[in-house]
């Protein structure tokens, strides 16, 4: 009778005390994890913050990310798509390092193994990065080998626990006289247990502590912040034109006519941003020409210098988005240097090339055609941000960034679309990434409430390269009404606009498009980004009160 009441009461107490053992199991492989990874930040001190396991598994999974993925990243997270990635990675990580703590329990070298594939897999995803040598395969090794190391100090800590709480209770090995709840009852005031807590908590606090220490000390020791900050910017040969008066209409919410360098669009795939030290930097010009080329960051310096406003806009920018800004750009003529390689015949295509291989061509011809296509060394008054592509960037008017931008230049190879295919138009954009003609209403902004009476409906439009002759406006699908255009500074700028509407309470939508100087609109018909940027006309909805 003893015996029937006592075998249910076990199977219940057994059930949350094994429960309980498969959490701790899992606790163990996080903890490993995390060591793995503050031991890999550790070594990225010295062979570079890009070499760190999560930064290169990143950078390999963002270029096997496909392009509508990464339209869709940047469409809903913008700026933030890159820590949604690093994100994923560390979730993908917890659930190996999961799995890892629980397979060993049952046997150590299980467990052992899966977090050496994590390390497998960032040594791989290490070395097939451009910029990456043979160190870079350290961080991965040595990270994987300390979470293993952890995984072992841990899971004998753990089984010692139990085997002295076992002996204390004068209970023999097999547990044959034991529950699990009466083992899970007196661990709870075990010393032993005591000191397996102190040993997880103290690998979790020092990972943590370990981890974000060194990869602070990784960002700070590779900065090019304070050599930034020493760079003088020539002043320019060639200065720009002072800005015609009326450029900017004085209306609250519009875009400021030049873009601040801290609010400036940036989409890249760099995770980490690179850090080039302008003495050690170096352009080479070569391919299919005469005379090859390699100017140091002091001899570009000494070229003479242009000064030249340009939008530059995403080609992952949705009608009416955030991706499109303005600004005055000081460089060294592109069309220069390349006459002064001596372009072959044939060449139709110049493949730019950034430090961390990052591939962008753009239609030679475009480059040569006579518009202001610059090697930029400075962003509105000031050397280029490192996040816009300190030292030394590409910037031609007339193309999305990802045929025109080249941040982080360090080779410009004269070639063919047949010979060379770029980053992203391997990735299913076109070709040639001719921006289109784009317009946005910035105020009043979507569904706001606005009083009844006199409105200003404002914006911007832009049309790189062939300026913008006209913006219309139209309320509720009536008839489109011209805008009153401000200042035009050049073909290579976009152009501010204002309408004055009469609004009347209740609900009503805003359009608006625009023309090129050809006349030509934008067409009403909707595209995604890829493969050659969006299109439509934007529609505000708002409330007249």
């Amino acid at each position: 009778m003893r015996d029937s009441q006592t075998g249910p009461r076990r199977s219940r107490d057994a059930k949350p005390a094994r429960l309980a053992r498969l959490g701790t199991a899992a606790l163990l492989g996080a903890l490993a994890a995390a060591a793995a990874l503050a031991a890999g930040q550790v070594v990225a001190i010295f062979t570079g913050a890009s070499s760190a396991p999560v930064y290169a598994v990143g950078a390999a999974a963002v270029n096997l990310t496909p392009a509508p993925l990464k339209d869709y990243a940047v469409a809903h997270f913008g700026v933030h798509d890159k820590q949604l990635l690093i994100a994923g990675i560390l979730a993908a990580l917890t659930g190996i390092a999961l799995l890892a703590g629980i397979a060993a329990m049952r046997g150590f070298a299980l467990g052992a193994a899966l977090i050496a594939l994590f390390g497998a897999v960032g040594v791989a995803a290490a070395e097939t990065q451009p910029q990456s040598g043979p160190s870079w395969a350290l961080p991965s090794v040595l990270g994987a080998a300390a979470g293993i190391g952890a995984l072992r100090l841990l899971t004998r800590a753990y089984h010692a626990a139990r085997t002295q709480l076992d002996r204390s209770a004068g209970i023999q090995p097999d547990h044959s006289t034991r529950t699990e709840h009466d083992h899970s009852t007196r661990i709870r005031h075990d010393p032993g247990r005591r000191r397996f807590v102190a040993t997880a908590a103290g690998l979790a606090a020092g990972s943590a502590v370990v981890g974000v220490g060194a990869d602070l000390i990784a960002t700070r020791r590779s900065s090019v912040a304070a050599a930034r900050a020493a760079v003088r910017i020539p002043r320019p040969a060639y200065p720009a034109a002072p800005l015609p008066y009326g450029v900017h209409p004085n209306v609250a919410g519009l875009s400021p006519f030049f873009t601040d360098n801290e609010v400036f669009y940036r989409v890249d795939t760099a995770l980490v941003l690179p850090q080039v030290r302008p003495d050690s930097w170096t352009l080479r010009v070569h391919g299919m020409v005469d005379r090859p080329i390699e100017l140091s960051f002091a001899d570009l310096l000494h070229l003479p210098l242009h000064e030249h406003d340009v939008t530059v806009s995403c080609v992952s920018d949705p009608v009416g988005g955030p991706y499109v800004g303005n600004a005055r750009w000081i460089g060294a003529s592109l069309p220069d240097l390349l006459r002064a390689a001596g372009v072959r015949r044939g060449a139709d295509q110049l493949l730019a090339r950034s430090v961390e291989g990052m591939t962008i061509g753009t239609p030679l011809g475009s480059v040569l055609d006579g518009r202001e296509a610059l090697i930029a060394v400075a962003m509105n008054g000031e050397p280029l941000p490192v996040a816009h592509g300190f030292p030394a960037r590409v910037v031609v008017p007339g193309f999305y960034g990802y045929a025109s931008a080249c941040k982080w230049v360090t080779d410009l190879y004269v070639t063919t679309f047949a010979a060379s295919t770029a980053y992203w138009v391997q990735r299913g954009y076109a070709r040639v990434g001719t921006m289109k003609t784009q317009s946005r209403i910035d105020v009043p902004k979507p569904f706001a409430r606005v009083a009844a009476g006199p409105v200003t409906v404002a914006g911007i439009a832009w049309a790189t390269g062939r300026a913008i002759q006209d913006v219309q406006v139209r309320v509720d699908q009536g008839p489109w009404q011209s805008a009153r255009l401000a200042a035009q500074d050049g073909p290579d700028t976009w152009r501010q606009w204002t309408y004055d509407w009469h609004a009347t309470p209740g609900s009503h939508g805003l359009q608006v498009r625009a023309a090129d100087s050809s006349g030509r609109f934008q067409t009403e018909a909707r595209a995604d980004p890829l493969p050659d940027g969006a299109s439509g006309w934007e529609r505000v909805v708002v409330t007249v009160v």
